[in-house]
């Protein structure tokens, strides 16, 4: 059945640059053809038009998580003490939970203006670390999730088998994660049976880094997904730790990129999360191989993990895209603000992630975030072109027209001078899920996601 759709845009940031005055006719959640000027019958938005953002990073039950550890612990509190309490706390979530906090989270996600995400999903077993009577259950209440609330969803199933480097045997918080490889592809299968049944989703795998896989495993997963889908996308943890670039040289005699750049194949479909700390080496290893930077500004933030050499990585041509990983911040103008800023205090320079071509930080980093996050998902997304998937965000121009609104300042005054969201309608694959800053099903959500809370802090 035909689904169309005719929006008319007074402004509109097409792959092209700012555009006035365009018609856009959407079919079946594609853009089908962009015509100057009104065409009858078109419903005419109410602000300025872009290209939705792409998460590249989310794990989704963390979201239950934010807020629970902020009191310090252990006198040196670190990732690793953080990771204790997140362990503690994830103990006791079900599947139910898991679909609840994943839809509130979503939700979330799109208000915020987020269109797509890539879920790192590492939560495969029951509270006791046994197998569900399917294995991919877990995955499946996220899938739904996705789907009920209407955000475009690259699961990416975490393979996750060893606690360290050397094959360590996996400690007891660690056995709702654990697969074998053998298993771990079984259920790579049957994500990809239950992606057939979720309009706009597709599967991937996230082997979670190298001191919880070796190199055998992480072969053998990499050559089913492939043998699958010969352009699945492949996200891992690297690098995030001083401690972990240590543990990494103590094994295998080199750090955890360069390693991976000489034992694996990696191509525009590797997305390498938090690759903090790299050195000149690794940076230039990964922009040959074209591999995608998933940078997770307030996250890494909030665990001290450090600053991902943004400035140099750009400069030399590489594709980065944002998460918001354990959603302690579900919004990309921050992420964009925070990794701009970052880049400010070390360099003690102004408006440094422009370029030549872009002289508007705010567009520069919003468009090439966009961008980066497509092509880690593997999706049609990304850019407002014709043959795209219709994955867009109207702006308040009720918002917008009180800072510098030019084309010019635009995305920059939306990123470095907005206090409050600019996001008032979202459209995904064609459809409207936020209009006027709310989803239909916010509230139900809230009050199941608030009673979830209630259980899990008592």
């Amino acid at each position: 059945m035909n689904n169309e759709k005719i929006i008319y845009a007074d402004k509109i940031l097409l792959a092209d640059g700012w555009n006035q005055d365009k018609t856009l006719t959407i079919n079946n959640g594609i853009i089908t053809s962009i015509d100057s000027g009104y065409l009858k019958g078109a419903e005419h938005v109410k602000g300025p038009v872009i290209p939705g953002m792409i998460n590249c990073h989310s794990h989704a039950f963390q979201r239950a998580f934010a807020g629970f550890s902020e009191q310090g612990s252990e006198g040196q509190d670190s990732f690793w003490t953080w990771r204790k309490i997140m362990y503690k706390f994830l103990a006791q979530l079900t599947c139910q939970n898991a679909e609840i906090i994943a839809r509130q989270l979503y939700i979330e996600m799109l208000k915020m203006g987020y269109t797509r995400v890539a879920e790192f999903h590492y939560l495969h077993h029951e509270i006791n670390g046994d197998n569900h009577p399917s294995l991919a259950a877990m995955a499946e209440a996220l899938f739904k999730a996705a789907t009920t609330s209407g955000i475009g969803l690259t699961m990416l199933p975490v393979l996750y088998r060893f606690s360290g480097f050397g094959a360590q045997a996996p400690n007891d918080s660690q056995k709702r994660f654990i697969n074998s490889t053998e298993q771990f592809n079984q259920l790579v299968s049957e994500c990809f049976k239950l992606s057939k049944n979720h309009r706009n989703t597709n599967i991937g795998i996230a082997p979670h880094s190298l001191r919880a896989v070796d190199k055998k495993s992480l072969e053998q997963a990499v050559n089913h997904v492939r043998a699958l889908d010969k352009h699945a996308p492949i996200h891992i943890h690297i690098a995030e730790q001083q401690k972990e670039v240590e543990d990494c040289l103590n094994h295998y005699g080199q750090r955890p990129v360069e390693w991976l750049l000489d034992n694996m194949t990696l191509d525009e479909q590797w997305c390498l999360i938090h690759a903090t700390h790299i050195n000149e080496q690794e940076r230039q290893g990964i922009i040959k191989s074209r591999a995608i930077a998933g940078i997770c500004p307030t996250t890494e933030a909030n665990l001290g993990d450090g600053i991902f050499p943004t400035t140099e990585f750009l400069a030399e041509g590489g594709t980065f895209a944002i998460g918001s990983d354990s959603h302690i911040s579900v919004n990309p103008i921050e992420e964009l603000r925070w990794l701009e800023y970052a880049q400010r205090l070390i360099k003690q320079q102004r408006a440094i992630l422009a370029s030549s071509q872009e002289l508007s930080v705010g567009a520069n980093l919003w468009k090439k975030a966009a961008m980066g996050g497509a092509q880690s998902t593997n999706s049609n997304t990304g850019e407002l072109s014709v043959g795209k998937q219709a994955d867009l965000v109207v702006l308040d121009s009720q918002q917008t027209r009180l800072f510098a609104h030019s084309n010019q300042h635009l995305l920059d005054s939306m990123i470095f001078a907005s206090q409050n969201t600019p996001v008032r309608d979202v459209m995904v694959n064609g459809q409207w899920v936020i209009l006027a800053g709310h989803h239909q099903d916010e509230n139900a959500t809230a009050n199941a996601f608030a009673d979830i809370l209630d259980v899990l802090s008592a």
